[in-house]
């Protein structure tokens, strides 16, 4: 595994760097893109080896027989996060936003609202409103750099209209690992409420090290409303595959998603099964292990880069390859810094505000590519700031 290979992924449909020039104005012949959650780098050899196969056989008709497919998620659920996951509580869906919507359209009922801790990850808002339901956000407490949970003040917020919770465990943008006390706290609050809790955890695999993720499924008193989401594609850098898994723990939601699914017609395609059967393996195992090393080398490169501009400061990342960066401190509204980020540098990252109430002075920046790449962008940030030194 070489993550310092540079991957010229220009012309390939890949929406991070071929749609920069569109949606940012920044070329991809000299752009740097840091936006899109996919990584510049190759999936473990087994995922490459899996495809190889299917091509060499020739015939890609429909998928049958899933049990091997469930079974290495079982086991990779039990040797990575000591999970026990019964096989037919395993859902697969075209990717998690679909999952999702799929749960919206299960536990909720147009007008109905649905709880999300903001800034957060803004696919959560758009399907929720799509869906003709209500965005009940209840933001993030950032202490000291440091996102924290006020359940005392989200109490005050409910009107008794919401009927889910979405939790995003680790947490995208802040990066954030929840301790089993926070996640205790939000099992509290989800049963005062009555609120079904999806627990949307794909990057669950992607910790840096010193710190230890603890699945939803290890609180206690939680299981009879608890929506699990995991997935090999952000693991393994596999997204274009959109698959992933809803995992339903209580035998009555269990058969009332699966009726949704049965009405709905979904089913996975068998690109998407057999790389992810292939990646939940130990080589897959052992090339994520490698992976956290490298991202988080590129955590102290980037965070240490940010934190050398006056007024700026970098989110401490305990998980994810997504850096969260505050401009708040340089004075500057945020059409300026913004343009200094994409027009000066000519480096793409996601705009704080999309992730609701909390990200109005913040970018996110994808640190998952090649480190001579975060260097180049660390320099050119640096530059284009150069005159508050």
């Amino acid at each position: 595994m070489n993550f310092d290979e540079i991957i010229d992924r220009r012309g390939t449909h890949s929406d991070k760097w071929d749609m920069m020039q569109a949606k940012y104005g920044v070329s991809p012949e000299d752009g740097i893109p840091m936006w899109v959650a996919d990584m510049d780098f190759r999936p473990p050899a087994c995922v490459t080896e899996a495809l190889i196969g299917m091509t060499q056989h020739g015939v890609y008709g429909y998928y049958g027989d899933d049990a091997a497919y469930r079974a290495a998620i079982q086991w990779w659920m039990k040797t990575r996060h000591g999970w026990t996951v019964e096989a037919d509580a395993i859902f697969t869906t075209h990717g998690l936003v679909n999952g999702t919507s799929m749960c919206i359209d299960t536990w909720t009922a147009p007008g109905d609202a649905v709880v999300v801790f903001t800034p957060v990850y803004h696919a959560f808002a758009r399907v929720i409103r799509a869906a003709g339901r209500e965005v009940r956000e209840c933001p993030l407490v950032n202490t000291s750099g440091r996102y924290e949970m006020d359940f005392d003040a989200y109490d005050a917020l409910m009107t008794g209209n919401e009927k889910m919770l979405i939790l995003c465990s680790p947490h995208n943008p802040g990066g954030r690992v929840w301790t089993k006390a926070e996640l205790e706290g939000v099992a509290d609050f989800a049963r005062r409420h009555d609120l079904i809790l999806v627990s949307d955890e794909i990057h669950h695999d992607l910790v840096m090290p010193g710190q230890r993720h603890t699945a939803m499924p290890h609180i206690e008193g939680i299981a009879d409303r608890l929506v699990m989401m995991t997935a090999t594609t952000k693991t393994f850098n596999i997204a274009g595959a959109h698959l992933g898994n809803v995992i339903v723990p209580d035998a009555k939601l269990r058969a009332q998603f699966a009726a949704r699914m049965g009405a709905m017609g979904i089913s996975p395609n068998s690109f998407g099964l057999f790389m992810a059967e292939a990646a939940y393996s130990p080589e897959g195992a052992e090339w994520v292990d490698a992976l956290c090393l490298y991202l988080d080398g590129n955590r102290q490169l980037f965070e240490a880069g940010m934190q050398a501009i006056p007024g700026v400061r970098a989110m401490p990342l305990e998980a994810t390859y997504l850096t969260w960066i505050d401009f708040a401190g340089t004075g500057m509204p945020a059409a300026d810094y913004t343009a200094r980020v994409e027009r000066d540098a000519h480096v793409v990252a996601n705009h704080g505000p999309t992730f609701g109430t909390g990200g109005e002075s913040f970018l996110r920046f994808n640190i998952a590519t090649p480190r001579a790449r975060v260097a180049e962008a660390v320099a050119r940030i640096q530059t284009a700031f150069a005159d508050l030194q």
